[in-house]
């Protein structure tokens, strides 16, 4: 069966419809996902730049040498910017593929043996690397944090290596709550039991570079640290799809390689996980960084910690919400302020900050290993932009917070919280949970109300995504991230 063609402008016009019911890409009024320096001539430039690119082939840098002399420019870059002038690196495809590449860098210099070894990182460091272990067969062993605080004990990590452990990760700052990892005692850690120490930097390391307010070190200039991440298409302002992974060690950074010979075909040798890969994302991070400079980012960074800054005087000063421990950098997190008189849920706050229009990010509590909680809270991530509506967006937290004054959290769809009553009675097990066939969780979640099959464009306005997050907080996790996965599979197929 065939169909005719649509004509070009009919095809665009398809696509704008489309584009509009997303949510807004500038102007600061999304506080995760986007990274907005407020500038029209960096998107100006970064798309020229893809375009200029758009046919190139990323795999063989020997035949497009323009990869080669991008991909040089960008490792100066970025090594001048975390304190080493003769670190090695390779540019990939995202913040994900830059922790995975360090695992694997570490496991094969280390000579673990394939499907063995573990890694030990606080458990507020991201879950790529939770990817990287199901992806390698290694342990993650996650270290509880401080609950108040969100910092790790460096010697609680130390007391989590065991003999098979070949890395250390610590994150700066973090995801969740934007605290920064003690990186130099975790390096001395390390430096002492003799294994390598990664430090995430993907979300806030081009913000943390040009921070105006001193901050305890973190890069590649501590001792101890071995390799480091950071992605471009964060703080770095370039279209998604540009990272770097930095090592201190040669020999360590070419273990991630793949290389073969031993095929009919042509010699095959890739630093990242792609082969054939796009050279769009590497183009528009080259290019951003020429034209901004080192002075360019300073200023953009100085934006986002005033507008930092002023935000969080603004939390500090509403009755019911707690900025969650000290953050060091361009994010954090707010939390129900439990000590006073009439606390507000953080989720809550977010919906009738959304009703404002601006869109910020709940996350679940997440319960420790040693039983300790880190509360359930609100995520935002400042950008250079928010400097210019912080005006409007404080006023948007203030009022959102008077309106949810008052309001119980969430609660988790009828269904699902009956579902949760039988896994705490031990009537239904994660097993049986998780042996359930695509069709029935899928059957599950449409009689809890959550229908995967929602229009696309009307999918913000269906869900109610406060009920979410509460079932979260209810249910085993791996049954949520079996659920979750039912969803979106189904959501993104006809």
């Amino acid at each position: 069966m065939t169909s005719p063609g649509s004509p070009i402008d009919d095809v665009l016009d398809e696509l704008a419809s489309r584009r509009a019911g997303d949510a807004p890409t500038h102007g600061g009024r999304i506080l995760s996902y986007v990274y907005d320096p407020g500038l029209a001539e960096i998107d100006r430039l970064a798309a020229d730049a893809a375009a200029m690119v758009q046919p190139v082939n990323g795999l063989d840098p020997t035949v497009f040498g323009s990869v080669a002399s991008c991909e040089r420019d960008l490792i100066t870059f970025a090594r001048t910017a975390f304190g080493s002038d003769d670190a090695v690196g390779s540019i990939t495809s995202g913040g994900t593929e830059s922790c995975v590449l360090a695992v694997l860098a570490a496991r094969e210099h280390s000579g673990t043996r394939a499907g063995s070894g573990s890694i030990v990182m606080p458990s507020t460091a991201h879950a790529a690397f939770d990817k990287a272990a199901k992806l390698l067969g290694v342990t993650a062993r996650r270290v509880p944090v401080d609950p108040i605080t969100t910092r790790v004990d460096p010697q609680a990590m130390a007391g989590a290596v065991t003999d098979d452990t070949f890395l250390l990760v610590a994150s700066a700052p973090n995801y969740p709550t934007g605290a920064l990892d003690p990186i130099e005692e975790i390096g001395a850690v390390a430096l002492d039991l003799g294994l390598p120490l990664h430090v995430d930097a993907c979300l806030g390391g081009f913000a943390l570079a040009w921070w105006p307010e001193e901050l305890p070190a973190w890069d590649l200039r501590v001792p101890g640290v071995t390799s480091l991440s950071a992605d471009f298409h964060k703080y770095g302002y370039a279209p998604k799809g540009a990272s770097i992974l930095l090592h201190t060690d040669r020999d360590r950074h070419r273990a991630a390689y793949f290389a073969t010979t031993d095929w009919p075909g042509y010699p095959i040798v890739n630093a990242t996980l792609l082969g054939s890969r796009s050279a769009a994302g590497l183009a528009s991070a080259w290019a951003i960084t020429r034209h901004l400079g080192a002075e360019g980012f300073s200023k953009l960074v100085g934006d986002i910690s005033s507008a930092q800054s002023a935000l969080i005087d603004t939390i500090r000063n509403i009755d019911g919400l707690r900025v969650v421990g000290d953050p060091q950098g361009p994010v954090f997190a707010v939390a129900a302020d439990h000590d006073a008189p009439d606390p507000v849920d953080p989720h809550r706050w977010a919906d009738e900050v959304a009703a404002r229009g601006f869109i910020l990010q709940a996350q679940p509590g997440f319960t420790q290993s040693d039983g300790t909680v880190l509360a359930p809270s609100t995520h935002l991530t400042i950008t250079p932009v928010t400097e210019r509506i912080v005006g409007e967006l404080s006023e948007a937290l203030v009022l959102g917070a008077a309106d949810a004054r008052g309001v119980a959290p969430a609660q988790a769809p009828a269904a699902l919280a009956e579902l949760g009553a039988a896994f705490a009675s031990g009537a239904v097990g994660v097993d049986d949970a998780l042996g359930l066939d695509s069709a029935t969780t899928e059957a599950v979640l449409v009689g809890a109300g959550i229908d995967p099959h929602t229009d696309p464009a009307a999918a913000s306005d269906a869900l109610d995504l406060s009920a979410v997050i509460a079932a979260i907080d209810l249910l085993p996790r791996p049954v949520t991230a079996k659920m979750l996965t039912e969803f979106l599979a189904a959501f993104t197929n006809p």
